[in-house]
């Protein structure tokens, strides 16, 4: 086994049985062999601004291991923990490709998309399981959905993503997103789920 197929082990034991596996992973973020693919996909992240009125926690790389402290305390309600929190973990990684500075204003459109492929590029490294990859990267591709439906934004799309992934996933998956950020509300976020998984519901109710 490869030095790098032996952290990643590591890394998906620390995902799948941790409250907290950002401990093990921002301390194996720290070795030089992390700043080599596919690890660097994940470390370049601790460059990665964002908006500090929607992030206070500064970069990219803090969020995603807010996000995957969160989804480590959630992973017992998804159908599938391995897949979610490899998702938790990879989410915001297309952040490096699409992160813009627009006049003062950071953006990242179209972030899920890119990692959508990006996650799958970073898996296949590590592994044969086809049906695993492109699970992940489903979850990654519409993790946003929860905001873009909750905000009746013009990239909602509900139709396209019930018949891709579970809805409960992604709204599982949003959940994490949104709590991992240091100025997040419970209360508000608890009923962000709610309202988003009653538009789902309404939707595919009407549209029978």
């Amino acid at each position: 086994m490869t030095d790098k197929k032996k952290i990643f082990e590591e890394m998906l034991a620390h995902l799948l049985t941790d409250d907290a596996p950002s401990v093990y992973v921002n301390q194996i973020s720290k070795k030089d062999i992390f700043k080599e693919y596919p690890f660097s996909m994940l470390n370049r992240l601790k460059g990665i601004p964002q908006s500090p009125k929607h992030h206070p926690e500064g970069n990219v790389w803090n969020h995603t291991m807010l996000v995957v402290d969160v989804a480590g305390q959630k992973k017992q309600n998804s159908r599938d923990p391995l897949a979610f929190m490899l998702a938790a973990l990879l989410h915001d990684v297309g952040k490096a490709e699409t992160t813009r500075n627009r006049n003062g204003r950071i953006t990242a459109y179209n972030h899920e998309k890119a990692g959508a492929l990006q996650a799958e590029d970073f898996l296949k490294e590590f592994l044969e399981d086809e049906a695993l990859i492109q699970r992940v990267a489903l979850l990654v591709r519409w993790h946003m959905q929860i905001l873009f439906v909750i905000k009746s934004m013009q990239f909602a799309d509900i139709r396209s993503m019930q018949k891709e992934i579970e809805i409960e996933e992604i709204a599982l998956l949003g959940y994490c997103d949104r709590m991992g950020r240091l100025n997040s509300d419970r209360e508000t976020e608890d009923e962000n789920l709610e309202l988003f998984l009653q538009k789902c519901h309404d939707f595919m109710t009407q549209n029978n």
